[in-house]
Protein backbone atom coordinates (compact mmCIF):
# COMPACT_ATOMS: atom_id res chain seq x y z
CA UNK A 1 0.00 0.00 0.00
CA UNK A 2 1.21 3.49 -0.86
CA UNK A 3 -0.13 6.55 0.94
CA UNK A 4 0.52 10.11 -0.21
CA UNK A 5 0.28 13.20 1.91
CA UNK A 6 1.35 16.83 1.86
CA UNK A 7 -0.90 18.29 -0.78
CA UNK A 8 -2.78 21.53 -0.29
CA UNK A 9 -3.43 25.04 -1.54
CA UNK A 10 -0.47 27.30 -2.16
CA UNK A 11 0.12 30.56 -3.98
CA UNK A 12 2.18 30.69 -7.14
CA UNK A 13 5.86 30.76 -6.29
CA UNK A 14 5.32 28.77 -3.13
CA UNK A 15 6.49 25.31 -2.10
CA UNK A 16 5.04 22.01 -0.97
CA UNK A 17 6.59 18.69 -0.02
CA UNK A 18 4.70 15.53 -0.83
CA UNK A 19 5.38 12.27 0.96
CA UNK A 20 4.76 8.72 -0.19
CA UNK A 21 4.91 6.05 2.51
CA UNK A 22 4.94 2.37 1.66
CA UNK A 23 3.46 -0.21 3.99
CA UNK A 24 3.43 -3.96 3.65
CA UNK A 25 6.54 -4.08 1.49
CA UNK A 26 9.94 -2.44 1.31
CA UNK A 27 10.84 -0.17 -1.55
CA UNK A 28 14.40 -1.44 -1.91
CA UNK A 29 14.01 -3.05 -5.33
CA UNK A 30 11.48 -0.59 -6.66
CA UNK A 31 11.47 2.55 -8.67
CA UNK A 32 9.07 5.11 -7.26
CA UNK A 33 7.40 7.60 -9.51
CA UNK A 34 5.36 10.70 -8.91
CA UNK A 35 2.59 11.35 -11.39
CA UNK A 36 -0.07 14.00 -11.71
CA UNK A 37 -3.42 14.29 -13.38
CA UNK A 38 -5.28 17.52 -13.98
CA UNK A 39 -8.98 17.57 -14.88
CA UNK A 40 -9.51 16.56 -18.48
CA UNK A 41 -5.87 15.63 -18.97
CA UNK A 42 -3.97 12.39 -19.07
CA UNK A 43 -1.86 11.24 -16.18
CA UNK A 44 1.73 12.37 -16.68
CA UNK A 45 5.00 11.40 -15.06
CA UNK A 46 6.66 14.12 -13.03
CA UNK A 47 9.67 12.44 -11.42
CA UNK A 48 10.95 9.03 -10.49
CA UNK A 49 13.75 7.58 -8.42
CA UNK A 50 15.41 4.22 -8.70
CA UNK A 51 15.98 3.05 -5.15
CA UNK A 52 18.81 0.65 -6.01
CA UNK A 53 21.21 3.34 -7.20
CA UNK A 54 19.45 6.58 -6.39
CA UNK A 55 19.20 7.71 -10.00
CA UNK A 56 16.50 10.26 -10.65
CA UNK A 57 14.52 11.38 -13.67
CA UNK A 58 12.33 14.42 -14.22
CA UNK A 59 9.84 15.70 -16.71
CA UNK A 60 11.10 18.78 -18.54
CA UNK A 61 8.24 20.81 -17.12
CA UNK A 62 9.50 20.41 -13.55
CA UNK A 63 13.29 20.23 -13.95
CA UNK A 64 15.01 22.68 -11.65
CA UNK A 65 11.87 23.15 -9.55
CA UNK A 66 11.00 19.69 -8.22
CA UNK A 67 13.28 17.27 -6.38
CA UNK A 68 12.56 13.64 -5.67
CA UNK A 69 14.34 11.95 -2.78
CA UNK A 70 14.15 8.83 -0.69
CA UNK A 71 14.49 8.05 2.99
CA UNK A 72 15.26 4.35 3.09
CA UNK A 73 14.91 4.07 6.84
CA UNK A 74 11.39 5.44 6.68
CA UNK A 75 10.41 3.58 3.51
CA UNK A 76 9.33 6.95 2.20
CA UNK A 77 9.83 8.94 -0.99
CA UNK A 78 9.42 12.70 -1.11
CA UNK A 79 8.69 15.21 -3.82
CA UNK A 80 9.86 18.71 -2.95
CA UNK A 81 8.07 21.18 -5.17
CA UNK A 82 9.38 24.74 -5.37
CA UNK A 83 8.44 27.73 -7.51
CA UNK A 84 5.01 26.27 -8.02
CA UNK A 85 2.91 27.48 -10.94
CA UNK A 86 -0.85 27.37 -11.50
CA UNK A 87 -0.27 24.77 -14.21
CA UNK A 88 1.12 22.43 -11.53
CA UNK A 89 -2.39 22.11 -10.14
CA UNK A 90 -3.40 18.44 -10.23
CA UNK A 91 -3.93 15.33 -8.18
CA UNK A 92 -0.51 13.88 -7.47
CA UNK A 93 0.01 10.14 -7.18
CA UNK A 94 2.97 8.04 -6.21
CA UNK A 95 3.48 4.61 -7.70
CA UNK A 96 5.94 1.73 -7.50
CA UNK A 97 7.35 -0.65 -10.07
CA UNK A 98 10.03 -3.30 -9.74
CA UNK A 99 13.50 -2.47 -11.04
CA UNK A 100 12.77 -0.21 -14.01
CA UNK A 101 12.61 3.57 -13.75
CA UNK A 102 10.28 5.30 -16.15
CA UNK A 103 8.06 8.36 -16.31
CA UNK A 104 5.45 6.39 -18.20
CA UNK A 105 2.61 5.32 -15.89
CA UNK A 106 1.85 2.09 -17.71
CA UNK A 107 4.40 -0.25 -16.09
CA UNK A 108 3.66 0.78 -12.50
CA UNK A 109 2.00 -1.88 -10.37
CA UNK A 110 1.13 -0.11 -7.12
CA UNK A 111 -0.57 3.25 -6.79
CA UNK A 112 -1.53 5.53 -3.96
CA UNK A 113 -4.88 7.25 -3.66
CA UNK A 114 -3.57 10.67 -4.65
CA UNK A 115 -3.25 14.05 -2.97
CA UNK A 116 -4.60 17.32 -4.36
CA UNK A 117 -2.22 20.17 -5.11
CA UNK A 118 -3.78 23.50 -6.00
CA UNK A 119 -1.67 26.50 -6.98
CA UNK A 120 -3.43 29.85 -7.07
CA UNK A 121 -2.28 32.72 -9.25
Amino acid sequence: QLVESGGGLVQAGGSLRLSCVASGFTLDDYAIGWFRQAPGKEREGVACIKRSDGSTYYADSVKGRFTISSDNAKNTVYLQMNSLKPEDTAVYYCAAVLFIATLSPGPYDYWGQGTQVTVSS
